[in-house]
This record gives C-alpha cells, sequence and structure tokens, in this order.
C-alpha cells in the first residue's frame, strides 16, 4: 500500500494524453478488456476519475456509491472535454495529505484513504496499458504510480483477493520481466496482447 501521498498528476496527465490520441473510429475497437471497447474503457475511466476524486475529496455520495460493473460504462460526446478536466480534479484531490487518512468509499466499498489512492492509481495505470495497446499508442506510465500498481496488485493475489469482471486470473510473466508487464500480468492481461489488424 502507499504510506505518503504520491502525486497522482503524472499519471493523470498520461492518461489524458493516451484519451487524446484517440480517433473516433477507434472508439469502437476492442481492448484487452474482452467486453470493452475503446469507448467502454474510456467510459470507465472517466467514472473512476469521478469516484475516486469524490473518495479523496470525502463527499461521499451517488458517485462513490456506484458499483462499477452494475452497467456497461460508455462516454458521451463531450468527453474529450470531459475526461483531461475530472482527471486534473482527481489529481488535484489526492494533493490534500487528508484525502490519505481516515476511511472513505468508492465503488460502493469502504476502505481506507491510503487504499482507496492505491486502487485509483492501478486503475489509472492498468487502463491506461489498455487504451495505448487498443490504440497503438506508445505507453510509459508514471514510475511511482506503476510501483504502486504492482505492489498493490502483488498483495491482491497473495491474499487471493481476486474480484471477477475485467481483472481476470493472474497471467504468468517472468519473474525478470519489466515491472509494467509484471503489474499487467498481475491485473490478469497478457503483456503479449496486440490489437487485432
Amino acid at each position: 500500500m502507499t504510506d505518503t501521498p504520491l502525486d497522482f498528476g503524472p499519471q493523470t496527465r498520461i492518461v489524458a494524453r493516451l484519451a487524446e490520441g484517440v480517433t473516433d473510429a477507434q472508439l469502437a475497437d476492442g481492448t484487452p478488456c474482452p467486453q470493452y471497447a475503446v469507448r467502454h474503457v474510456l467510459g470507465h475511466l472517466l467514472g473512476l476519475a469521478v469516484a475516486f476524486r469524490d473518495a479523496g475529496r470525502k463527499d461521499l455520495g451517488a458517485t462513490t456509491d456506484t458499483d462499477p460493473q452494475a452497467a456497461l460504462p460508455d462516454v458521451g460526446p463531450a468527453w474529450r472535454a470531459e475526461l483531461p478536466k475530472v482527471l486534473d480534479e482527481l489529481a488535484e484531490a489526492w494533493r490534500d495529505p487528508a484525502a490519505w487518512t481516515g476511511m472513505t468509499r468508492a465503488g460502493g466499498f469502504d476502505m481506507p484513504g491510503e487504499v482507496a489512492a492505491a486502487v485509483a492509481l492501478d486503475e489509472l495505470v492498468v487502463h491506461g496499458w489498455d487504451l495505448a495497446r487498443a490504440t497503438g499508442q506508445p505507453y510509459t506510465p508514471d514510475p511511482a504510480a506503476l510501483e504502486t500498481a504492482h505492489a498493490f496488485l502483488r498483495a491482491a493475489a497473495e491474499e487471493g483477493d481476486r474480484g471477477e469482471g475485467i481483472f481476470g486470473p493472474v497471467v504468468p510473466v517472468p519473474a525478470d520481466a519489466p515491472l509494467l508487464d509484471r503489474t499487467i500480468g498481475l491485473s490478469g492481461r497478457d503483456p503479449g496482447w496486440v490489437r487485432p489488424a
């Protein structure tokens, strides 16, 4: 878990740049998440940014109570303006040390602030990879966010606490593989996934 506050800004900016690089023609393309097209990954990123922004602010309510698996996420017509704005707000919310303390809620689950931060960073790292792979863009996540995501996923795998949905069983990856590949394998994805030609 993350013990001290970490700036979400580098990773949220990377995700925003990836989203900016998505063409309208790619919105229906497949992704490493079998049930998700590119538009659904973008919709999930938008929803999780709002939920974890509000979790960081301790502004609990409908946005933090919604089960992310309740419906297939999607984007509306204004997503290109909305997503970078909400990602910036997410990063700003977690710059407040109070976000990392006490309890909060996201996805309908109560959790300590530092755990919510780790979950949010994991989501940003893994779904950034999904988006990059699905749209053929290069991807180098923020190193600190990647370390946090890897530690979070490794702990979850060791506890056997693997949920259903887009995070499937761990995909074995060589121990000497790059940290990003090992993190993606822990998330239940094949780091060798390539978009269909």
